[in-house]
C-alpha cells in the first residue's frame, strides 16, 4: 500500500488526468446508481413492506380463528359428554362416545389459546428479523430520511431582546416546528456555514477516506487572495481524503475545502454545480444558491438561516458528516511537511461544551464574513435525546454567537 501512494506523485500529467476523468465517471455512474436506487428502491421497499406486513395480519387472522374454533370445539365436546352421561344409552355405546370424545379434545388441546398466542409471537418474531436483517439495512442504504420541514405554528415565538443575532431559527425536528425565530427567512450571506453542505456533498460520493490528495499552489494561491481561513497545508503537501474532511469543518478550512472539492469534481467549478444540484434536492433553489464551496461573499452567494438549518439535518443524517461535525480536537496525518500532524479544533463545540444548554449541542459550524457578521449552525438534544436545531447570523462576535445559542437552547430545551 506504500508503495501505490509513493508511486502516485511520480504519475505524468497524462496519467493523472487520465485518472481524475476515470473518477469523475465512476463517480457520476455511481450518482446515476443512488438516483436509480432512490427513484425504484422506496417503492420496492414500500411495497414489500405492505405485503409482509398483509402476510403477517393473515397468519395472525388465521392463528387466532383455529384457536378459536379449537376452543368452541372442545366447549361443545364438553357439552356433549354432559349429555351423553345424563342418557340412558348403553355402556358399550357410552365408551364408544366416550373414546371418541378423547380423542376430539386431545385434538382440541393441541392448539390452546396459549399455542395461538405463542405462534403469533412467533411469526412477530420473524417479521422483525426480516425487517432487521432486510428492510433496516435498504432504508440505511438509500437513506430514505426526507428533508426537514418545519412550519411556524401559534405557539412559534419571536426571539426576545437578549438574543443579538439579527436572524435566527431554533426547529424541533421531531415536531417539524418552529420554536422561535427572528426574520428566519430573510436572504443572509451563510459565509463558513456553506462548508456544511460542501462536506456533505463530499460524503455523499467519496468512497475512499484513506486515499490522498496532493495541494495545489491554485489552492493555496485562492485562499491566500480570499483571506481565507485555512488548516495550513502547504503546496505539495499529500494529506488524506478524511484529513480534508475534518480540516472544512473544524478550523473551517479553506484549503481543504477547495481540495474536497477538486478531489470529488475535478474542479471548484463543477462542485459547485454539484452543491446547487444538492439544493434543488432539498427544495431550497428558490432561496439559497451556492457560487462557491468555502463561503466567500458573492451577491449570487445566499441563503436564509432556515435553509441552513435544513441543509445541517441533511448533513447530520449522513453519519460521516455528523461524525465530522461533532467532532472537537482532531489531528491530521503526519506528512513530510507536518510530521506530527495539525491539530485542529472546533471552537464553538469546545467553547460550548461546559455552558448549560439543558441538552447536549452535538454538531456544530461557524462563518463569518462582514456581510453575515458572525453566524453559527448547531444541532442539539435534550435530556430525552430529542433533536432541535438552530441557526443564527449577524451576532456581533464569536462568543456573542454562541452565547445566543445556548440562550435559546437553555430556555426552550
Amino acid at each position: 500500500m506504500a508503495q501505490t501512494k509513493i508511486d502516485k506523485h511520480y504519475l505524468s500529467d497524462e496519467q493523472r488526468e487520465a485518472r481524475r476523468r476515470q473518477r469523475i465517471m465512476e463517480m457520476r455512474r455511481q450518482k446515476r446508481r443512488q438516483e436509480f436506487i432512490r427513484k425504484y428502491a422506496v417503492y420496492i421497499g414500500i411495497a414489500a413492506v405492505i405485503c409482509v406486513v398483509a402476510l403477517t395480519l393473515g397468519v395472525r387472522a388465521l392463528i387466532l380463528k383455529i384457536g378459536k374454533t379449537a376452543d368452541n370445539k372442545q366447549a361443545q365436546d364438553l357439552q356433549m359428554e354432559d349429555l351423553i352421561t345424563e342418557s340412558s344409552q348403553a355402556d358399550a355405546d357410552a365408551h364408544d362416545d366416550k373414546k371418541s370424545d378423547t380423542t376430539v379434545s386431545s385434538s382440541a388441546s393441541l392448539i390452546s389459546p396459549n399455542m395461538s398466542v405463542n405462534l403469533v409471537g412467533l411469526v412477530n418474531n420473524g417479521i422483525a428479523e426480516f425487517n432487521e436483517q432486510y428492510i433496516s439495512p435498504l432504508g440505511g442504504l438509500i437513506s430514505l430520511a426526507p428533508p426537514l420541514s418545519a412550519s411556524a405554528t401559534d405557539d412559534t415565538e419571536s426571539f426576545s431582546a437578549d438574543i443579538i443575532s439579527e436572524n435566527g431559527v431554533l426547529i424541533d425536528v421531531a415536531q417539524g416546528t418552529i420554536i422561535a425565530q427572528r426574520d428566519s427567512r430573510a436572504r443572509i450571506s451563510p459565509a463558513s456555514m456553506t462548508k456544511i453542505l460542501t462536506a456533505l456533498i463530499a460524503a455523499e460520493h467519496v468512497t475512499d477516506l484513506d486515499d490522498t490528495f496532493t495541494m495545489t499552489v491554485d489552492i493555496t494561491d485562492y485562499s491566500f487572495t480570499h483571506d481565507c481561513s485555512n488548516v495550513g497545508f502547504s503546496v505539495g503537501e499529500v494529506v488524506t481524503v478524511r484529513d480534508l474532511f475534518y480540516g472544512t469543518v473544524l478550523p473551517s478550512g479553506a484549503d481543504a475545502a477547495l481540495g474536497l472539492a477538486v478531489y470529488v469534481a475535478g474542479s471548484h467549478e463543477a462542485f459547485v454545480d454539484m452543491m446547487n444540484e444538492k439544493i434543488d434536492e432539498l427544495g431550497l433553489s428558490d432561496t439559497t444558491h451556492f457560487t462557491n464551496c468555502v463561503g466567500i461573499y458573492d451577491e449570487n452567494h445566499y441563503s436564509t438561516v432556515y435553509d441552513m438549518a435544513v441543509i445541517m439535518k441533511a448533513a447530520a443524517d449522513n453519519s460521516f458528516c455528523r461524525e465530522v461535525l461533532s467532532e472537537h480536537i482532531y489531528t491530521t496525518s503526519a506528512t513530510e511537511q507536518h510530521p506530527d500532524g495539525i491539530e485542529i479544533s472546533n471552537w464553538f463545540l469546545r467553547r460550548i461544551e461546559d455552558k448549560d444548554t439543558h441538552g447536549e449541542v452535538l454538531c456544530a459550524k461557524t462563518g463569518y464574513v462582514v456581510q453575515s457578521g458572525n453566524c453559527a449552525a448547531s444541532l442539539a438534544t435534550d435530556a430525552s435525546g430529542k433533536e432541535y436545531i438552530c441557526v443564527t447570523a449577524k451576532s456581533t462576535s464569536s462568543w456573542r454567537c454562541i452565547y445566543d445559542h445556548v440562550a435559546l437552547y437553555e430556555r426552550y430545551l
